[in-house]
Order: C-alpha cells, then sequence, then structure tokens
C-alpha cells in the first residue's frame, strides 16, 4: 500500500495518552493516522502514546489497535520514530519491530529541511519538581525495568493503575511553575547540542517560546500539547514549523 500525493512535511505528536477509559482519544488517534498521518514523510511520536504500556507483551485490544495504525503507516511509506515518555518507558525494540516503527532516544537531534532539531520528551527539563525527578531516575534505570518485565502482565497492569493513581494525587498539590520546565535547562538543552528549535511535550503546556540568545541567535522551543478535550500536532516543511490543535 502506498500513499498517492508526494509528502512534503512532517508531523509530530506527543502526550496522546491513549487507554481503555478513553475511546474518544483512540478514535481521535486513528482518525488523525489515516486523515493527517497518511500525508506525511515522517511521524515523530515524542513520548506518551500511551497512559501507560506494560511491556511489548501486552495482548490488549488497545496495543493491536496501536500496532494496526502504525504498521498501516509504515507500509503506506511514511517513517514513524517513537520516544518513549514518562507513561510508555517500557516501549521496546519488539514492539518497534512489529510496527516497522524506529526508537528515538531522549534527546535526539535530527536534521530535517536542512535544518537541525532538537527533540525531548521534556520530563527531563522539570527539574524544579525533586518528587519527579527522583522518580523518573528510578523507573529510567535498565534494571528496574527489567525487574518490571519480569513479573506477570496482570501485575504490571496493577502497579501500573497505582502509579497512576500516585501521580494524580501527587500533581493534585504542587504549584503549576514547579511542573513546568526550568529555564536553565532549556538554555542547556539549547547549548549542548548545538541547535535553535526544540521540540517536546511532557508539560501538557502547548507554545511557541521565542528565546533570545546571548549571541543574537534566535531560539524557538515548540512545546506539544496534551489529547484530552483537543489533539495537538506540529507541522515542519521546509522554511516553516507551526503548532495547531484540532476537535474531537
Amino acid at each position: 500500500m502506498a500513499f498517492s500525493s508526494p509528502a512534503d512535511h512532517s508531523l509530530f505528536i506527543s502526550d496522546i495518552h491513549l487507554c481503555e477509559q478513553r475511546p474518544d482519544i483512540s478514535q481521535a488517534f486513528v482518525e488523525f493516522c489515516t486523515r493527517q498521518a497518511t500525508k506525511a514523510s515522517h511521524l515523530y511520536i515524542l513520548g506518551d502514546l500511551c497512559d501507560a504500556w506494560l511491556g511489548d507483551d501486552d495482548n490488549s485490544p488497545l496495543a493491536e489497535l496501536l500496532q494496526q495504525q502504525l504498521l498501516m503507516l509504515s507500509k503506506g511509506g511514511v517513517k514513524v520514530f517513537i520516544m518513549v515518555g514518562n507513561r510508555d518507558f517500557l516501549m521496546g525494540n519488539e514492539f518497534s519491530k512489529a510496527c516497522n516503527c524506529e526508537l528515538l532516544p531522549d534527546p535526539s537531534v535530527i536534521k530535517l529541511y536542512d535544518q537541525s532539531i532538537l527533540l525531548m520528551h521534556g520530563d527531563s527539563m522539570c527539574t524544579a519538581d525533586k518528587e519527579y525527578m527522583s522518580f523518573r531516575k528510578i523507573i529510567r534505570d535498565p534494571a528496574m525495568q527489567q525487574t518490571l518485565l519480569n513479573k506477570p502482565l496482570s501485575e504490571r497492569r496493577a502497579i501500573a493503575t497505582m502509579l497512576r493513581e500516585k501521580s494524580r494525587s501527587a500533581n493534585a498539590t504542587k504549584a503549576e511553575d514547579i511542573m513546568d520546565v526550568t529555564a536553565s535547562e532549556v538554555t542547556k538543552a539549547f547549548d549542548q547540542h548545538g541547535v535553535d528549535v526544540l521540540i517536546h511535550g511532557h508539560t501538557h503546556r502547548p507554545a511557541v517560546h521565542h528565546i533570545q540568545s546571548t549571541d543574537e541567535i534566535k531560539l524557538k522551543r515548540y512545546v506539544l500539547g496534551d489529547w484530552d478535550s483537543k489533539g495537538w500536532y506540529i507541522k515542519a516543511q521546509q522554511n516553516q514549523i507551526s503548532l495547531h490543535s484540532f476537535e474531537f
């Protein structure tokens, strides 16, 4: 299967948080894949595609739906890239092979339309949230991840439910600015990777930030929104990057 129209753009999404409790988001994702993503040359998914990914052996209907959609895009000629987030950190090579997708490390610098772009999930820059950063260090540890994967799927489902409830409870009492990125970490990311464009998600605060650097270079930070009351995506093409939302 090949899509007929030549693609002159790439798309970026994050924080879709697919879950059985939100069939409307699942339907929106299917429609986005079939109506929007099929027309792109590349689709970059920057973390938290699922509200919880329990491992590549997940046999739930949602996991099957996800594999079907991404494989459909891949077979149609769309190059799909996935960066894991804090909700789907157990997504691995078996799933990516099944979907014919490529896993991206966090962070990654890509070359697109003659421009270098830094891609991140975004949570590593939220350093003011000390509690979360401690949790992140634990869940990103390969030994801890393997310990989780060695548990039965039913037990992993129970753990995921517990972690979601704990996260909601903790975030309810945190100040808003604590859960956003730290300005110095953003500056550090630009400096370390030598780019002037950064795209990330995680914070659920969609926006385009214009940053004036010390050497007169104008930097841009694009933040993707989460899919809740509406969907969000970024479209990149020659000489233009834009943030878009849509109702569902």
